[in-house]
C-alpha cells in the first residue's frame, strides 16, 4: 500500500516515497544531488519512525512537548514535499510525461547543469538542513526518547457514569423507547430462547441511558442480573469476574475468585447461568472482536435470558444479533419539543418559564445541541452558572467551539465524542477531519468528497481495490461508526450525502486547529493557525471585504486545498496566482464566480481536483488547458456550450462532468484513455471519426450520451450509428459499467440488439426516453449479464418470455419498466424469479396498458414499488394489485389516470388503493397523484 497524507503525519510518507523514487532514477546519478537527498531521506526516515510512535501516544493525552515536536516535524514534512515538487516541475520544464519520474530525468538529467535547477533551490535546501537539525536537537532537549516508556496512566472518569445513577424525573423522552423496548424484552418470555437487544447510535444520544432504564423496569422478571461495561480497551479476565460478583450471591463459591484464569472464570460464569434467567446489559462494545470474547461465557440456555448490548458503531450491533429474533435498536435525537423541555427544565425548573429576552439566543444554542441528550445537558450545566443576561448567553452562543476545549461543564461531552475520533485508525481520522471544509448542516455529496480524498492524497489502492472503492469504505466506514448522519439512504444501501452533527464538527474543528489540517474561515468565528504554521488547507465559510483583506495578507503558497462554500466578496479573495500548490480547487456554487480573476490558473501545476459546478460560468478558462496532472472536472450547472479542442490535452483526466449544453465530442479525445466518466456528449452532431475514438477509452466506467436529431434515412445518420454500435461493443469489452442513452429515435436501441461481446462488467443500463419503445427484449440481456443491478427500458410488448428473462437476472435490484402497448389481460408476476428485486417501476405511455397484479411469492424482496394506470381500464379488476403479498414493501407510488373516469370511479380507485395498502403487515408509505391528462 503507497504511502498517503495523513492529518497526524502530514506529507512524511508521500515525502520518503518521492526521495526513493529521485535516488532510483537518473538524478540520484549526480554525486551532489545524490548526496543530499540520501541525507534528507535518512533524517526524515529516522523522524518517521519516532513520529510513529508519539503519534500512537495520542490517546493518552502527550504532553505538550510532544505535541510541539510532532508539529514541527509534520510541518517540515509538507514544505520539503512541497520545494521537490517544483524541483520535479522545472526538470519537466512545465510538461506532463507519461512515463512519470523516469520519463523526466531520462530527458532532462542531462540538462541539469545548464538549467541551474538544482542550483536554484540549493539554499532553500540549506534552510531545510538547519531546521532539521534543530527539530533534532529539540527532541534530545526535550528527552522525547524517554516519553513512550514512561508516559503515566491518568486515572480518568467514565463519561458514561451518571447515566447509570440519572433520576428518572429528570429524563426527557426516555418514555416511549424505554416501555417499547421492555415490551419486547418480555413478550416472548414463553419462547425459550436466548435474546439480544443492540441498541446503536452516535456518542451522546443516551443509549447508556435508555438500556438503564429498560433494565430498571424489567430486572425483577429475571433469576439474576449483571451490568458491565466494556470500553476502548477490554480487560476480558476483569468484565467476566465482574459479572461473576453481581450474579453470584454465594461467597464460598467466589473465595478463590482471584487465583482463576480467564478459562476458569468464564467456565464459572457459564456455570453460574446454565440454569438460570438472566438479564445482563454489556455496555458500550466497540468491535466485533470484543463482543465475541465476551459472548462465549454466557450459556444459550431454554430459560428465556436476554442480554442488552450498547454500541456507536452498526457494524458491531449487527454482530450482536444474528438471529432474526434479535433485535437492533437504532437510537435518533430528541423530538424538538422533548429537547426543549430538556434544556428549559435544566435551567428554569419546570415551573418557570424562559424570560422572553432571552428566548431567540436560547433557540439558536439549542439548535447548536442539535438534538443530543449530552450535548443539552452539558450546555445547559454551561448556563446555570451565567448570569440570565442576554449579552453573557450570547457570548455562550459564539463561543460554544472554544468552550468545549476550555469549560469543565462541557468536560464530559468532549469526553464523549473524542473517544469515537480517539479509537479511529489514522486513515479515519484525516478524512474525518477533512469534513469541517463544510459549515454545519451542510450536505455534503458522497462523491464530491471521496473524489476530494482522493486528489488530497488521502487514499491509497489496497488488496486490489480501486481509489474509489478504499475511499467510499471509509465514508461508509464513518457512517458505520455514527461519526457522521447519512442523507438519502436508497434501497440498494447507497447513501447520496451525509452531514456532520454540530457538536462533532465542533470537535472535528478544534482538531484540524491542533494539527493545522484545515483552516476555517467563517466570519467573526475566524480562527488563525499558529503564526509558525502554513496554512496548508483553507474553507472559506463565511467572508467578508475586511477578511478577505487579512486573507490576502497570509502566506498562502503552500495551502493544498482551497474550497469556497460562501458566495459572497469572491471577487475580493487572494489572486490564484498567490496558491501555488493548489491540489483540490473547489468552487461549487459560487454564483458570482464571474468577478473572480482566472488569468493565472495555468500557474496550478500540481491541480488534480477542479469544480465549477453550480457556478453558472459560460466559458471555460483558457489556463485550464495546461493543468496536465488534472483528473477531475465538474462543469454541471455552468453554461458552457462547447468543450475546447484542447481539452484532450488533459490525458489524466478521469472525470469529466457536463455543463447544461450538450457538447461534441472532442477529436482526439481517444487519447484520454484515463476517462472513467463522461457525459452530456451528443452523438449526431459529433464528427463520425471523434466516436470511432470513444471505443479507444479502455478504462471507461460511465458514458452518458444523447441523440438529439432523427434521420433514419441519413448516410450520415447511419454512420453515426453503427460508428456508435462499434465503439460501444469495444467499451463493453473492457470496464464499461453504466451506459445512459437518452433522446433520438428508437434506432441506437435497436442496433444494439447485436451487443457483442456481452458487456460483462455493466451494472446500469438506462433509455432515456418516452417517446418509443423496443419491439422485443434485446438479445444481449440475458442471465449471463451477471452484474447487472439497474435496468431502465421501454418495451412495447411485455410478454411473459420476456418477463422470464428479466426475472432470472441474478443481481437485478431495480426494473424501471415502461410500455405504450394495449395489454388487455392482466400482467401477473408470478413466485418465481426477481429474487434480489428492491425497486419495480411500471408504467404505461398510454391508456390500455396492462394492470399489474403480485401473486404469493412474487419479488420476495422488493422494498419500493411505483405503478400508474387508468381508471377506465383498471375498474374491471376491482383495483386490486396483491401487494399483501410482498413481505418487504415500504414505499408504494401510484400515479392513477383519471382521464375518462367518472369521479365515482376515481374515488373507488383510491379507497381500494388506501385500503390494501393499510391492510399491509407493513404499513407501507403511500403517496397517491391523480392525474387527468
Amino acid at each position: 500500500m503507497a504511502p498517503v497524507v495523513t492529518a497526524a503525519l502530514g506529507a512524511l510518507g508521500p515525502l520518503l516515497g518521492k526521495l526513493a523514487e529521485l535516488l532510483a532514477n537518473e538524478c540520484g546519478r549526480l554525486r551532489r544531488v545524490r548526496r543530499e537527498i540520501r541525507s534528507l531521506r535518512t533524517e526524515f526516515t529516522s523522524m518517521h519512525g519516532a513520529l510513529m510512535k508519539y503519534t500512537k501516544l495520542e490517546n493518552e493525552n502527550p504532553d505538550d512537548q510532544v505535541k510541539i515536536w510532532v508539529s514541527l516535524v509534520r510541518e517540515l514534512a509538507y514544505d520539503t514535499e512541497d520545494l521537490f515538487d517544483k524541483f520535479i516541475r522545472h526538470l519537466g520544464n512545465g510538461e506532463s510525461h507519461d512515463g512519470g519520474f523516469k520519463e523526466y530525468f531520462r530527458k532532462t538529467a542531462r540538462c541539469l547543469k545548464t538549467l541551474g535547477a538544482w542550483r536554484g533551490i540549493a539554499s532553500r535546501i540549506d534552510d531545510l538542513k538547519l531546521r532539521i537539525k534543530e527539530v533534532k536537537e529539540l527532541k534530545t532537549s526535550y528527552k522525547l526518547d524517554d516519553v513512550a516508556s514512561s508516559t503515566p496512566v491518568h486515572a480518568t472518569v467514565d463519561p458514561r457514569l451518571a447515566a447509570l445513577f440519572a433520576e428518572e424525573a429528570h429524563l426527557v423522552g426516555i418514555d416511549s423507547p424505554r416501555d417499547e423496548l421492555a415490551k419486547w424484552m418480555l413478550e416472548e418470555e414463553n419462547k425459550l430462547h436466548r435474546r439480544v437487544l443492540s441498541i446503536v447510535g452516535f456518542g451522546g444520544l443516551g443509549k447508556t441511558t435508555l438500556a438503564n432504564e429498560v433494565y430498571r423496569k424489567i430486572h425483577g422478571r429475571f433469576d439474576c442480573h449483571a451490568f458491565v461495561s466494556v470500553s476502548q480497551k477490554p480487560d476480558r479476565k476483569k468484565i467476566i469476574k465482574d459479572l461473576i460478583s453481581q450474579v453470584s450471591c454465594n461467597a464460598e463459591f467466589t473465595k478463590d475468585m482471584d487465583t482463576w484464569d480467564e478459562q476458569k472464570s468464564i467456565s464459572k460464569l457459564r456455570e453460574l447461568l446454565q440454569d438460570k434467567r438472566y438479564l445482563v446489559i454489556i455496555d458500550d462494545i466497540w468491535s466485533a472482536l470484543a463482543w465475541k470474547a465476551i459472548n462465549c461465557a454466557f450459556p444459550e440456555n431454554d430459560s428465556s435470558s436476554r442480554i442488552i448490548t450498547t454500541t456507536r458503531i452498526l457494524e458491531v450491533a449487527r454482530s450482536c444479533c444474528p438471529d432474526r429474533a434479535d433485535r437492533i435498536y437504532e437510537m435518533t435525537p430528541l423530538s424538538d419539543i422533548h429537547s426543549e423541555r430538556l434544556f428549559f427544565n435544566r435551567i428554569f425548573g419546570p415551573d418557570d418559564r424562559c424570560p422572553d429576552m432571552l428566548i431567540e439566543v436560547s433557540n439558536t444554542i439549542l439548535k447548536k445541541c442539535g438534538s443530543l441528550p449530552l450535548a443539552i445537558i452539558s450546555i445547559t450545566g454551561l448556563l446555570a452558572n451565567r448570569p440570565r443576561v442576554k449579552e453573557e448567553w450570547e457570548k455562550v452562543k459564539r463561543s460554544i467551539g472554544s468552550e468545549l476545549d476550555g469549560n469543565q461543564s462541557l468536560e464530559g461531552m468532549k469526553n464523549i465524542l473524542s473517544m469515537s475520533y480517539n479509537d479511529l485508525p489514522p486513515n479515519l481520522k484525516t478524512v474525518l477531519l477533512h469534513l469541517s471544509n463544510f459549515p454545519e448542516d451542510y450536505v455534503i455529496d458522497r462523491e464530491r468528497l471521496v473524489r476530494q480524498w482522493i486528489a488530497e492524497g488521502f487514499i491509497s489502492e489496497e488488496r486490489g481495490r480501486s481509489f474509489q472503492e478504499v475511499a467510499e469504505s471509509y465514508f461508509y466506514e464513518l457512517i458505520n461508526k455514527s461519526l457522521v448522519q447519512p442523507v438519502d439512504i436508497r434501497y440498494d444501501g447507497m447513501v447520496r450525502a451525509c452531514r456532520v452533527h454540530d457538536m462533532m464538527l465542533e470537535l472535528i474543528i478544534s482538531k484540524s486547529i491542533e494539527e493545522n489540517f484545515i483552516t476555517v474561515v467563517n466570519g467573526s468565528q475566524t480562527v488563525w493557525e499558529n503564526s509558525q504554521c502554513s496554512i496548508r488547507r483553507l474553507s472559506i465559510q463565511d467572508i467578508d471585504q475586511e477578511l478577505a483583506s487579512v486573507l490576502a495578507k497570509k502566506e498562502l503558497s503552500h495551502v493544498r486545498s482551497l474550497i469556497i462554500t460562501a458566495s459572497r466578496c469572491i471577487k475580493h479573495l487572494p489572486s490564484l496566482a498567490k496558491f501555488e500548490t493548489l491540489r483540490v480547487l473547489d468552487f461549487e456554487g459560487c454564483r458570482g464566480l464571474t468577478e473572480y480573476d482566472m488569468d493565472v490558473i495555468e500557474n496550478l501545476f500540481q491541480l488534480k481536483y477542479l469544480s465549477f459546478c453550480g457556478t453558472n460560468i459560460s466559458e471555460l478558462p483558457s489556463g485550464i488547458m495546461m493543468l496536465h496532472d488534472l483528473e477531475m472536472l465538474d462543469l454541471r450547472g455552468t453554461a458552457i456550450k462547447d468543450l475546447p479542442a484542447r481539452i484532450v490535452q488533459l490525458t489524466k483526466l478521469q472525470h469529466l462532468l457536463p455543463g447544461n449544453h450538450l457538447w461534441k465530442i472532442p477529436i482526439g479525445i481517444g487519447n484520454m484513455t484515463n476517462l472513467r466518466e463522461i457525459s452530456g456528449f451528443d452523438i449526431t452532431t459529433s464528427s463520425v471519426g471523434a466516436v470511432k475514438e470513444l471505443g479507444s477509452l479502455i478504462n471507461l466506467k460511465v458514458l452518458h450520451v444523447c441523440f438529439t436529431e432523427k434521420g433514419e434515412e441519413s448516410h450520415e445518420y447511419k454512420s453515426h450509428l453503427e460508428m456508435f454500435h462499434s465503439s460501444l461493443c469495444k467499451l463493453g469489452s473492457h470496464k464499461l459499467q453504466s451506459v445512459y442513452i437518452n433522446g433520438g429515435d428508437s434506432s441506437p436501441f435497436e442496433l444494439l440488439d447485436s451487443w457483442s461481446p456481452l458487456p460483462s462488467c455493466l451494472q446500469t443500463f438506462v433509455m432515456g426516453t418516452t417517446e418509443y419503445c423496443l419491439s422485443k427484449l434485446p438479445k444481449w440481456i440475458t442471465p449471463a449479464l451477471t452484474s447487472l443491478a439497474y435496468l431502465n427500458i421501454n418495451l412495447g410488448v411485455i410478454t411473459e418470455e420476456a418477463l422470464g428473462i428479466l426475472g432470472e437476472l441474478p443481481a437485478l435490484l431495480s426494473l424501471k419498466l415502461y410500455t405504450n402497448t394495449v395489454h388487455k389481460d392482466r400482467l401477473v408476476l408470478q413466485g418465481r424469479g426477481f429474487r434480489c428485486l428492491k425497486e419495480f417501476v411500471y408504467e404505461p405511455f398510454d391508456e390500455g396498458a396492462g394492470i399489474l397484479l403480485f401473486e404469493e411469492g412474487a419479488l420476495p424482496k422488493l422494498e419500493e414499488f411505483m405503478v400508474r394506470f387508468f381508471v377506465s381500464m383498471a375498474k374491471a379488476y376491482g383495483f386490486y394489485l396483491g401487494i399483501e403479498h410482498l413481505p418487504y414493501l415500504k414505499d408504494v407510488h401510484v400515479i392513477l389516470q383519471n382521464r375518462d373516469a367518472t369521479s365515482s370511479e376515481a374515488e373507488a380507485a383510491e379507497v381500494a388503493i388506501r385500503k390494501e395498502a393499510n391492510l399491509h403487515p407493513n404499513h407501507p408509505r403511500l403517496t397517491l397523484l391523480e392525474m387527468e391528462e
